[in-house]
């Protein structure tokens, strides 16, 4: 099964809420972007919410992302796994991203929000139990995954749960 790297963050000191996926998947990595995935619904709610146009390059979609205060990143730096689900990464592969030097360098970030329940998971698990008191006391939300392999919700409705990311100003 292969070993999987994660991406740098999408960043800078001025960001005020931190996104967390779990493990960009084979397209995204094969890309080199995040929610690369055509069916994702990242980019298209992120557009709706910031009112971006349709098909925005990447590079711009991730620099009004900064410009709006929020950071991108994930929760693993690797894992193995066979395939682009949450569900196939190997429990025991996993090394999560080193969130205390992260925390302590973008000292604004208020509130941690997470796309789906995989990466909530692992953060509660693997990294609070690393970080000090102030950090790990930081508020965090699950959103419903963008993943094309949840479908439990319709875009609309992700859409309306997602607003809370951006519903506060940088």
């Amino acid at each position: 099964m292969p070993r999987v790297h994660s991406f740098d963050p999408i960043a800078d000191e001025s960001a005020t809420r931190l996104v967390l996926g779990s493990m960009p998947g084979r397209i995204s990595l094969a890309q080199s972007e995040y929610y690369a995935h055509p069916r994702n619904a990242f980019w298209p709610i992120v557009e709706a919410l910031l009112g971006l146009p349709a098909g925005l390059a990447y590079r711009e979609r991730c620099r009004a992302l900064r410009l709006r205060g929020v950071a991108l990143w994930d929760v693993l730096q690797l894992c193995t796994r066979a395939g682009s689900l949450d569900s196939d990464i190997v429990a025991d592969s996993i090394v999560p991203n080193d969130f205390r030097s992260f925390l302590e360098r973008h000292t604004r970030i208020e509130a941690v929000f997470f796309n789906g329940a995989k990466a909530a998971e692992i953060y509660r698990r693997h990294v609070v139990p690393t970080l000090p008191a102030p950090l790990a006391a930081l508020p965090t939300r699950r959103l419903p995954s963008t993943s094309p392999a949840h479908a439990a919700l319709d875009f609309e409705a992700k859409l309306e749960l997602w607003r809370r990311v951006l519903a506060v100003e940088p």
